[in-house]
This record gives structure tokens, sequence and C-alpha cells, in this order.
């Protein structure tokens, strides 16, 4: 039985590099998607929106686990073998579009209707009034919130290790399962999660100051 030492931490932090390469990934991706969908949401095509909204309410009403089962699991049992890393990323970017798009659709709404209304006078296309006046001042709405919500996907990461993925929790579980010592292991794991979590904790508070979102003017 080893104790745990320096190799360890080296491990929990390459882990932990894993956890952010795998955030930054499905962050990246549900972003993409997250963006198209939102706009579908807010559409004048009745069919668009329609179908926009089924998708945002299966996929929040799906845990995010069961997700990641049937592209892992369930894509195995039909002949497609993929690495656990390209499941992980495929199912968290799946999450975090049906989340991000809500609060995106949530914040192009916020702009006050007054903007659409002036740049419809200056005979702007719809696509126009997306790019020039309504995005810009959506972007400055939806900041704080997208990077809370990106705390919350650090955190979501864990669940991978179902897969045989490992990042952070699953390099802690390992590594308790050889020292027996998970008080001081899981404390140097919860020390990492903290420090890839607070900054951006604090720059979701400072964004919102700066930005005065939600104040009135």
């Amino acid at each position: 039985m080893t104790s745990f030492g320096w190799p360890e931490f080296l491990f929990l932090l390459r882990s932990a590099g894993w956890t952010v390469v795998l955030t930054a990934i499905a962050f990246s991706i549900g972003a993409a998607f997250g963006g198209a969908i939102a706009i579908m949401r807010l559409a004048q095509n009745s069919l668009l929106r329609a179908i926009a909204i089924g998708y945002i309410l299966v996929i929040q009403s799906i845990p995010v686990l069961m997700i990641l089962f049937m592209s892992y699991y369930g894509l195995t049992l039909i002949g497609f073998d993929i690495p656990p890393l390209l499941a992980a990323s495929a199912s968290l970017a799946i999450y975090v579009s049906a989340y991000l798009a809500e609060i995106w659709r949530g914040s192009i709404q916020a702009v006050p209707f007054q903007q659409w209304e002036a740049s419809a006078s200056l005979a702007l296309t719809r696509t126009q009034q997306y790019r020039y006046i309504i995005l810009p001042q959506a972007l400055r709405i939806s900041l704080p919130p997208t990077v809370g919500f990106l705390v919350q996907l650090v955190k979501n990461t864990s669940i991978v290790s179902v897969v045989g993925f490992i990042e952070l929790s699953r390099a802690g579980q390992l590594i308790n399962n050889a020292t027996f010592e998970p008080f001081k292991v899981f404390m140097v794991v919860a020390l990492i999660y903290f420090f890839i979590c607070f900054p951006l904790s604090r720059l979701s508070r400072y964004l919102e100051r700066v930005l005065h979102v939600g104040r009135s003017h």
C-alpha cells in the first residue's frame, strides 16, 4: 500500500488538466449549437420554434448521466465503438446546448422591444437586426449567467468517469483505492476544483457588477 505523495498529486493535476480540456470542448461545441437553437427558439417560423422548444424540453428533462449512457453504451450496442473522450464531449455538449439556448434566449428577449422597432425603422433585415443591434446587447446581459453555468459544467464533468474517462474525480477515486487516505486525497481534489471554479465564480459576479446586468439605468 502506498501513501499519498508528490507522484499522486501530479497525477491529480494531470487529471485536472483533462477536466479543463473536456470542459472547453463541451462548452465550445455546446455553445455553437446552443446559439443556433436560441435563434430557432425565437424564429418567426413556427416549425423552427417547435423543433427548438422540443429539443430543449427533452434534453432538460433527461439527466445528463442518461445522455452519457445512451451515447456511449447505446452506440456500442449498435456497432459504434467510440472513445470515452468523444462520448463524454458529445454528451456534455448536448447538455450544454440546451441550457445555453435558454440562457441566451432569455438574454435576447431581455433586450427592450423598442430596439427591434428602431432597427426595423432603419430598414434592417432580421439578420442585420440581430448582428448589429440585438446580439451585442444580449451578449452583455448573458455573460454573467453564462460564466456561472460554466462553473456548473466544470463540476458536472465528474460524471464521465462511468465510461472510463479519467478526470479529476476519477483520479481521486483511483488514488484513494491505492492509498486508503480518503480525507487527504479528496481534500486535495476539492481544493483543485476550488481553484478552477472560484475564479470563474468571481468573474461571473464581476461581470454582473461591471456590466450592470439587471439594474435599471
